[in-house]
């Protein structure tokens, strides 16, 4: 059987493969798993249920809410706010269980749902697994009278609550910074801009106006060359560039150049190890991090942990350390003491009060870490499984890390979702990136 779950919730192509009958189904299979525990006659267990913007999360939220009371959950909805708000108000409402409707960066036809546990946590792959069991297993009828939940359709204190934490993370003020906010049409449309005001930057809003239906169309941080030339035109300090569930933040700096999430880490990392704030001098990212941000860390003395590909993973690692810092190339920057999960409106507050802090303009700051030139070739192949134990790979990419030495690296992986291999290079030069990974990518198609 296939696994309903990816690698960030259940996602697909909203009405097509992620249907209202599918999410009433797994919205009563994770209120019995999530709250099994946690059942009393003192009160009956409750779920946080918030949506990006996008047209079908109106049907899949209100199908997801219907589940979940047919099961004796009662359920609070909370409208449009991004991920890490629904993740922050899960805990903050003693909630039992937390569920996001959003496909993040994907285009409006697609939709997700994301779980969070009690205290706003992701879900490790065996509650999920417990989940997908459960949706099998579901007996065709649920309390009744009394036992059935209750579903209250608006939660008038949720975004008032997200942005006084936002604000309580904050120790300096953003006054004469300047900055441009892309909000991708998405979840952060309101908040972010609000957030940002209130610390005391100068903001410019632009695709700040969703309609249901122009969510990351040609903006956000999967179009980052919009924030740039709005920068530009702006005369700001810099830009920041959310998804549409507002999780990453990606930057440029005053003359539009790139800061991606290898590079705010690096900043992050280095404040916070000069404020005694970066516990036990280590950062945690994946390992499709840049390697210049793991010798821009040696050369700090951070130590480096790395995980596989997914916030989850960077999630997990932090836990099991006590870490402070983490994330990912793609803009997904964890920072425990504020939040569970990445959030992108965090994220930007914290590159600003960095600059405030420093008096260095975003530039200055990113000169901390080079970022060698990387190249990424998806090769189509029958067998991704195959493709890692085949020994004209493993002699090709013993060759190629030999001509790299020290001043490069190579990643081989298979896709966690389509059928491709993906080779990754870096090296001191782009041409040689370049003509390394072609090689590679080659063999790798001939297997």
């Amino acid at each position: 059987m296939t696994r309903l779950f990816g690698t960030d919730g259940v996602r697909g192509l909203a009405n097509k493969t992620l249907t209202a009958p599918l999410a009433m189904r797994l919205g009563a299979a994770a209120a019995q798993v999530l709250t099994k525990d946690r059942r009393s006659h003192e009160r009956r267990p409750t779920a946080i249920i918030g949506r990006d913007p996008r047209v079908s999360g109106e049907m899949l939220a209100a199908a997801m809410a219907a589940g979940m009371a047919s099961r004796g959950v009662d359920v609070l909805r909370v409208g449009v706010l991004p991920t890490p708000a629904v993740a922050f108000l899960t805990d903050d409402y003693g909630a039992d269980l937390g569920v996001m409707i959003s496909a993040s960066h994907n285009p409006m036809p697609d939709n997700g749902i994301k779980f969070f546990s009690a205290g706003g946590r992701k879900l490790p792959d065996s509650l999920e697994d417990e989940i997908e069991r459960a949706m099998d297993e579901l007996e065709a009828e649920g309390p009744t009278g009394t036992g059935i939940g209750r579903v209250i359709e608006e939660a008038p204190d949720a975004r008032g609550r997200y942005l006084n934490h936002l604000a309580e993370s904050m120790t300096v003020n953003l006054k004469g910074i300047k900055v441009v906010v892309d909000t991708a049409n998405g979840a952060a449309s309101r908040v972010a801009p609000l957030a940002y005001e209130a610390a005391g930057a100068e903001v410019v809003t632009i695709f700040d106006q969703p309609n249901a239906y122009n969510i990351n169309d040609n903006c956000g941080s999967t179009h980052i060359e919009q924030v740039q030339k709005a920068v530009v035109e702006h005369g700001a300090d810099l830009g920041l560039a959310h998804d549409g569930d507002a999780d990453r933040c990606l930057a440029v700096d005053a003359e539009g150049n790139v800061v991606d999430g290898d590079q705010i880490m690096a900043i992050l990392a280095v404040g916070m190890k000069q404020e005694n704030d970066l516990r036990y001098n280590t950062l945690v990212a994946t390992v499709m991090s840049n390697l210049g941000l793991t010798l821009a860390m040696e050369r700090e003395g951070i130590a480096m942990k790395q995980t596989k590909v997914g916030d989850r993973y960077v999630l997990e690692e932090l836990g099991r350390g006590g870490f402070a810092l983490g994330g990912e190339q793609s803009g997904h920057v964890v920072m425990p003491e504020h939040s569970t999960t990445g959030d992108g409106t965090l994220t930007g507050l914290h590159l600003m009060k960095r600059m405030a802090m420093t008096g260095q303009s975003l530039k200055e700051l990113a000169e901390v870490m080079t970022v060698l030139p990387q190249v990424l070739i998806n090769v189509p192949v029958s067998d991704k499984s195959a493709i890692l134990d085949n020994p004209d790979v493993i002699s090709a990419k013993a060759q190629a890390e030999e001509e790299l030495g020290q001043t490069g690296r190579i990643l081989l992986r298979p896709s966690g979702t389509e059928e491709l291999f993906r080779v990754m290079v870096e090296a001191a030069d782009k041409e040689q990136a370049r003509k390394v990974a072609g090689r590679i990518a080659a063999v790798v198609s001939a297997v």
